[in-house]
């Protein structure tokens, strides 16, 4: 069914609808002017007794509720009209428990009626999503939820984050994981490989990360959930509805309570084994068609950004963008966090394109999570895809950090300054002997804050820093976006040996396991994962996106030496000192240059066992030399291995690096 859009920038036609009692019309002029309504019972409350309904759609002159018996009937046992009530809102109410059914709503606008949805706060669904179930969520909860809790946690220095997709993990036969590809297959402990090595869930364990990020795993529209026989694959950017778990990763996608319950199930045994959960959330954008959106068939024209010639503004490259500046976009998005932080025990939300939000959006929802617990993590990207309508001084982006308190970024510098740009596949950067990039690895080391051995103008992409604290920078060189790190340097370093690349990659997480900001690592570094070349996987098979975990036999060297830069940032505070004061008290750089970056953090009176660090880069394909600080050193890492209780060093006034390497001494 066609409908119209209204044109937001000029008048648009006169949206009437009457007051509960019957007399007085209520006038909205455009989306711009209607109300907010603050109630906690948007779309569902059930009761054993009877299920209320109420709908937030300001522009409708009029809606109703169809219930189903089941998600695939054709026909609807009862349909509820619906009345107006408070703030733009439309009521109805089910006599007699409901559980078990399903429902919808469908609004008449501009005279037309719109195709049913599930609305935008449903947390139960059937298959594919097209139907709200109702449900007992009390009755999804596993056994042992109510009394399940995160792991400890001091601070978000402490952080070292793991970026999986949950059917990368445990897919493939070779992960002796029983619950391939689900979540489920996740909550499998001691799981192993024909290897004999630690698959899944205990081998993130045994490597010793703190946060697992996972990507998309709210229900998003690009699988067919009816038929899971099939292989189908995507990373799940494409939202379809934001409160209820992803059917495609359950055993019984048709059973709404089953992806509920299994998702629990999977936080559990995550929690269980000392790790805490982060979802990629992607409030920016919406799936599918437009015009077919829940958003857009719940209230047309309020939840989408619109240039000026009425024209779907696509700031996220995706088609659309939402309006989080928009008082009930900005709620709604607040309200979902909220809602997986407490009924999923979420512990951390990865904002996608966070850039295309506003800064106040996000500054409620910092201020929301705080209220549940304070050591809740947000971070985001602090960027969008295209242009948008929201004046740059309002965006959510790393230029705006600042206004942004305990809310972290990406930082692209030292990324692409380790590894090389993201949109040239054949130029060479730091870890690869590409001088020049030395500044911009410096300003990722410190975690982005000002501090004085940089030179600002020297650095990549800013020349001023953006974060007013270390842990409001998210370090990294991998994540799911473009080529695996191994890929990226078998491309762009053609004539390099496989030991090079091995050392590339090693020295490449050493600069982000020793950096200042908050390190997070992406699926299978540790074990040299490669897409065979595939850039953009997002849909590519499983033959591409899998974790094949004969990598981590074939490439042990390289899993033991992650692991134990892992343990040694554990062990050591000087590495994770956690304020902006602190690392410039206690981080100096050393005059270096060509491809080398060192420098030394002050031990004295922090609660660490050194006296004194001193660590350096080497990403010249030569061995080069630094001077060393008088003093009695020991080498916790090198190119070769991790020592974690240190080899007394045999150089004395000077050192020397081996080509492609990280040198990590204590005294």
């Amino acid at each position: 069914m066609k409908t119209h859009f209204p044109n937001l920038a000029g008048a648009a036609s006169l949206l009437l609808l009457f007051s509960a009692c019957g007399q007085k019309p209520i006038v909205y002029t455009t989306p711009d002017s209607y109300p907010v309504y603050t109630g906690n019972d948007l779309e569902l409350t059930y009761t054993p007794s009877e299920s209320k309904f109420r709908l937030w759609s300001p522009g409708a002159d009029a809606a109703e509720v169809r219930l189903y018996v089941s998600a695939t009937d054709t026909l609807a046992a009862e349909t509820l009209s619906m009345s107006p009530s408070d703030s733009g809102t439309w009521t109805a109410t089910a006599r007699g428990d409901k559980k078990g059914m399903f429902y919808t709503f469908r609004i008449r606008y501009n005279g037309n009626w719109m195709d049913e949805t599930p609305g935008i706060w449903a947390k139960a669904t059937g298959t594919n999503g097209k139907r709200a179930a109702i449900v007992n969520l009390n009755e999804t909860n596993p056994e042992g939820w109510d009394t399940d809790q995160a792991p400890p946690q001091k601070s978000f220095a402490d952080m070292v984050i793991y970026e999986l997709h949950v059917r990368d993990i445990s897919i493939n036969p070779n992960s002796g994981i029983a619950h391939a590809g689900k979540f489920l297959g996740l909550a499998e402990e001691n799981t192993h490989s024909p290897d004999g090595l630690t698959t899944g869930l205990a081998h993130l364990r045994e490597l010793g990360i703190t946060h697992v990020h996972l990507l998309p795993v709210f229900d998003f529209h690009s699988i067919d959930e009816s038929i899971p026989e099939n292989d189908q694959y995507n990373w799940g950017y494409d939202p379809q509805n934001y409160n209820v778990p992803e059917g495609s990763y359950s055993t019984n996608p048709a059973d709404p309570a089953t992806r509920i319950r299994e998702f629990k199930q999977m936080v559990m045994a995550l929690h269980r084994n000392g790790i805490r959960v982060i979802m990629d959330v992607v409030y920016n954008h919406t799936g599918g068609t437009n015009e077919q959106s829940n958003f857009h068939l719940t209230a047309p024209g309020y939840f989408y950004r619109m240039n000026p010639d009425s024209t779907w503004s696509n700031a996220s490259g995706c088609g659309n963008e939402t309006a989080s500046d928009r008082p009930m976009m900005r709620r709604y998005i607040a309200e979902s966090v909220k809602y997986w932080a407490t009924e999923y025990h979420i512990d951390g939300f990865r904002f996608d394109l966070m850039g295309i939000h506003d800064v106040e959006t996000m500054n409620l929802v910092r201020t929301e999570l705080d209220a549940i617990s304070p050591q809740i993590f947000v971070y985001g990207e602090g960027w969008l895809a295209g242009g948008s309508p929201l004046p740059e001084e309002q965006r959510a982006t790393k230029a705006n950090v600042p206004k942004m308190p305990r809310i972290a970024v990406f930082s692209d510098e030292i990324r692409d300054a380790v590894k090389g740009p993201w949109n040239d596949n054949h130029a060479t950067a730091f870890a690869s002997g590409r001088p020049g990039l030395e500044e911009s690895i410096k300003f990722g080391i410190v975690g982005a804050i000002a501090h004085p051995g940089i030179n600002f103008q020297q650095v990549n992409y800013t020349q001023t820093p953006w974060a007013t604290e270390p842990l409001q920078c998210i370090t990294y060189v991998s994540c799911h976006d473009n080529h695996a790190l191994f890929d990226k340097f078998v491309h762009t370093c053609p004539d390099a040996t496989p030991t090079e690349i091995r050392d590339m990659n090693k020295l490449a997480n050493a600069i982000v396991l020793t950096s200042q900001g908050v390190p997070f690592l992406h699926n299978g570094v540790e074990m040299l994962r490669t897409k065979q070349g595939v850039e953009n996987s997002y849909q590519s098979p499983d033959s591409i996106n899998q974790i094949d975990w004969h990598w981590k036999q074939q490439n042990a060297d390289v899993v033991a030496y992650h692991q134990g830069l892992i343990a040694l940032r554990k062990a050591h505070p000087l590495f994770r000192l956690g304020s902006a004061a602190e690392v410039q008290k206690r981080l100096t750089f050393l005059p270096t240059g060509h491809c080398l970056v060192g420098f030394t953090l002050d031990g004295t009176g922090s609660a660490d066992t050194w006296q004194e660090a001193f660590v350096a880069f080497n990403g010249n394909r030569i061995a080069k030399s630094l001077p060393l600080p008088q003093g009695q050193w020991k080498v916790y890492a090198d190119g070769n291995g991790i020592y974690p209780e240190g080899k007394p060093l045999q150089q004395n006034g000077e050192v020397t690096l081996p080509a492609v390497s990280a040198l990590i001494l204590g005294r």
